[in-house]
């Protein structure tokens, strides 16, 4: 390019060697040099040099520093699996300049980087840049002065950086994401959120906008989003090279969401088992208490997948070693328990007793992360003896799942109280703990999950984990809230913890149903106002991803069967989860197949509604169930609202409803207010008592007028990862509202042991008909489907 012309290049595709030049001799005012370099945009600044790189239409990676050395916040990044491959940009630089003798002085302009979605406009003045759409409207901007902030540390003998980049937005723009707190916030504009894993709060840097952007700060390092200025956003880290984040365009959440998921790993599908009740405890003792409890719940037929064996069965932690006296054979137990079809979780440390063998192997070697009793899961050879003398024992033994307990890590000395973060000043296999203080349990259920996966293809991997990093859900990892206590207050917390987990890209969540405790103490399943508490959060948890109770009661039970009076309501819902399974089994087949979400706050699906911006107590399960918790003690109603939708169907009654309005509900204890979306098809199975029991029972077919609708039946063996290699089945469902047909369509795909023929049971809802969480005994149509398309119409009323 001739840069001593006056009429600069108006557009500049990228190519290998280019440079743009703002040069002082244009534009008397600009100090800013633009550069190609091996497919990124470089801009050198008076202050710090940036990289820009288009990793897609709607994906762009900025780092700056203050030498331009740096490529990266830090020099290794295990969160992410498909690195960005430079994208072209079509740069703009600003209009020729037309009489520079004689006009006056002129502000430099600014620079248009064009991806083709994402319009990065980059201030030829100071550098700042600003995100917008293909529309121009703006979607994040650099404050103007002092955005980008390096204050050199010397942490842990390193020097590094603490860096921070300010951004400003206007008034109407709400903010989600960044993991799992418990400061009962949803919108966290203007709020401060601290990224430091400790029990109860998980890191996730995803930022999510209604704007239709994501930022994602890419870095393990302790982090700060302060929103507390309200047109003011600062984002730092304690410890980095440079300031490096991605900036994904959707504008769906979706969209932000499978862009998130693409660069740090998919999700791969639980066992169909997963997605049933988990019974747990603090903590049952002996192998004997646990097949009593597998007995009761078969002989009072109330439906159960999971027990779980909690902490404390060893001898020694971190040894495989169960004590002798109360679990004298642990596979004869084991095998007992499958033959009930039950499955078996087993709650496994990363931390050690100091007299373990385990830990004194690691120790030797130089394995553990000093100072600490826990072994570093970022060394290869201290993953692999982790796992081999641990996990891989119990899973010969015939366990079925690991729950990874204290992954944040609990650790520094045996105590239970640590400092914020833990690892800050520990020094990880990977590199300095202050660089990499939030990576512990990514690493920890990495090891796990690849161990499981070499070992066998035949058992799919679930774990269970207390905290969560960047790609995570890559692992096969369902997190929890963590030792929530067990109050009306805490309760009503876990709703936005959960829905911002999810908005963080994870999508898979559960709690400890009823809490752990409250202040060190349980309460007691016989206490009237604790069984209040435990139904309204059990009909929370039949509609979270995972299902599962547990925690300390002091009565030393928390089996449905020991809340008393409130018994029945807790086994209906616990059928209705089961009802519920091949509408569940499908949707997480969407999270497995396009990166889908289950448990869905209503602004994933009405992001431009300003009224769903603050609800942080409603959210839909799948793209159809509106589920509404109560979480107010003593409360016999709620109000909530119904977003835009041709109309709604109160699920118990089958009343139709407009969308777009406020309601006030009746919500007696038994029943927790749920609506279904006009359009829906809702396949419900039989009343099951596990979930591979009945396979061939008919399913039945909700559908729920007002609206066109679809909905795909997932089905695979239900274990085993056959499916991955294409053995899977879906059969896509429509609903031609107009015409009044539903067409079951031909089946796409197959696997050994497949239902060839079934028995579809069809309901159209109405009021008085098809409500309720029953079968439907006069269900409208009966088709039996061999694989092939068939309709069927409503009958005329």
């Amino acid at each position: 390019m001739n840069l001593d012309r006056l009429h600069l290049v108006k557009a500049i595709t990228l190519v290998s060697g280019a440079f743009i030049l703002a040069t002082p001799s244009l534009f008397p005012q600009a100090d800013v040099l633009i550069r190609e370099e091996a497919g990124s945009v470089v801009v050198k600044t008076p202050a710090d040099t940036l990289r820009l790189t288009a990793c897609s239409q709607t994906v762009v990676h900025i780092t700056a520093s203050p030498d331009g050395k740096a490529l990266s916040a830090s020099p290794h990044e295990p969160w992410m699996v498909s690195p960005c491959t430079p994208h072209k940009f079509a740069v703009t630089m600003p209009e020729e300049v037309k009489s520079p003798a004689t006009a006056p002085p002129a502000a430099p302009g600014q620079a248009v980087l064009n991806t083709g979605a994402i319009k990065l406009l980059v201030s030829l003045d100071t550098g700042n840049l600003q995100f917008s759409d293909e529309q121009d409207v703006r979607l994040l901007r650099e404050a103007h002065d002092s955005s980008r902030i390096y204050s050199p540390e010397v942490v842990n003998s390193e020097s590094l950086y603490r860096v921070s980049d300010r951004f400003t937005m206007p008034a109407s723009e709400a903010f989600y994401g960044l993991g799992q707190h418990q400061d009962g916030v949803f919108n966290y504009r203007g709020s401060l959120v601290e990224l430091a894993q400790i029990n109860t709060d998980a890191a996730i840097p995803l930022l999510l906008s209604t704007k239709g952007y994501g930022l994602f700060w890419n870095t393990a390092s302790k982090s700060l989003f302060d929103n507390r200025f309200p047109s003011e956003l600062r984002i730092s880290s304690a410890a980095a090279d440079a300031i490096d984040y991605y900036f994904i365009y959707g504008p769906d959440f979706d969209d932000v969401i499978r862009q998130y998921r693409t660069m740090t790993g998919h999700a791969p599908l639980f066992p169909k088992w997963a997605y049933g009740f988990f019974q747990s405890k603090d903590r049952y003792k002996s192998a004997a208490e646990l097949l009593n409890i597998a007995d009761q719940y078969r002989s009072n037929h109330a439906p159960a997948d999971v027990l779980v064996q909690d902490w404390y069965w060893w001898i020694h932690r971190g040894d495989a070693e169960f004590r002798p006296a109360a679990y004298p054979n642990v596979g004869d137990t084991l095998e007992k328990l499958h033959r009930e079809h039950f499955h078996a979780m087993l709650s496994v440390w990363p931390s050690f007793d100091s007299d373990s063998k385990t830990y004194h192997e690691l120790a030797k070697r130089g394995l553990t992360i000093p100072g600490t009793m826990n072994y570093d899961p970022t060394n290869p050879a201290s993953a692999a003896l982790y796992f081999s003398t641990l996990v891989q024992k119990q899973m010969e033994l015939g366990w079925d799942a690991f729950w990874l307990d204290a992954s944040e890590p609990e650790a520094g000395t045996e105590a239970a109280t640590h400092p914020d973060p833990v690892l800050w000043d520990k020094k990880l296999f990977i590199g300095s703990g202050a660089r990499y203080s939030n990576i512990f349990p990514l690493a920890h259920t990495t090891n796990v999950y690849r161990g499981w996966r070499e070992l066998t293809e035949e058992k799919r991997v679930f774990l269970l984990t207390r905290s969560a990093f960047a790609g995570e859900q890559r692992n096969a990892a369902t997190v929890w809230s963590g030792d929530v206590y067990s109050t009306f207050h805490a309760f009503g917390r876990q709703l936005p913890a959960g829905l911002n987990f999810a908005l963080s890209g994870m999508p898979y969540w559960t709690t400890d149903i009823g809490g752990y405790s409250s202040d060190g103490k349980g309460r007691s399943t016989e206490d009237p106002s604790y069984q209040e508490l435990y139904t309204r959060w059990f009909e929370f948890g039949t509609f979270c991803p995972i299902f599962r109770t547990h925690g300390h009661r002091v009565n030393d039970q928390n089996e449905l069967f020991s809340y008393g009076a409130v018994t029945p309501i807790l086994v209906n819902y616990d059928k209705l989860r089961y009802r519920l399974l091949p509408y569940i089994y499908s949707l997480a087949w969407k999270v497995t197949d396009s990166d889908g979400t289950i448990m869905r706050p209503l602004v994933m699906d009405w992001r431009t509604d300003q009224r769903v911006w603050d609800i942080g107590d409603q959210f839909m399960f799948g793209p159809d169930i509106l589920v509404n918790p109560v979480t107010q003690e003593g409360a016999t109603s709620r109000q909530l609202y119904l977003p835009q939708a041709s109309s709604w169907y109160d699920f118990w009654t089958g009343q139709q409803t407009p969308g777009s309005k406020q309601l006030e509900v009746l919500a007696p204890l038994d029943r927790i207010p749920l609506y279904v979306r006009a359009g829906s098809v809702l396949p419900l199975g039989p009343e099951v008592e596990y979930a591979a029991d009945q396979p061939e029972a008919p399913i039945e077919l909700r559908v729920y007028p007002g609206a066109d609708g679809s909905f795909d039946l997932y089905e695979d063996a239900g274990d085993g990862y056959a499916y991955e290699r294409g053995q899977r089945s879906v059969i896509p469902i429509l609903w031609d509202d107009k015409a009044g047909r539903l067409t079951i369509g031909q089946r796409v795909g197959q696997f050994p042991g497949m239902m060839k023929d079934r028995k579809f049971q069809i309901v159209f809802v109405r009021n008085g008909h098809g409500g309720g969480s029953e079968p439907t005994a006069a269900f409208d149509r009966e088709v039996t489907y061999t694989g092939q398309s068939l309709s069927t119409t409503a009958p005329k009323r």
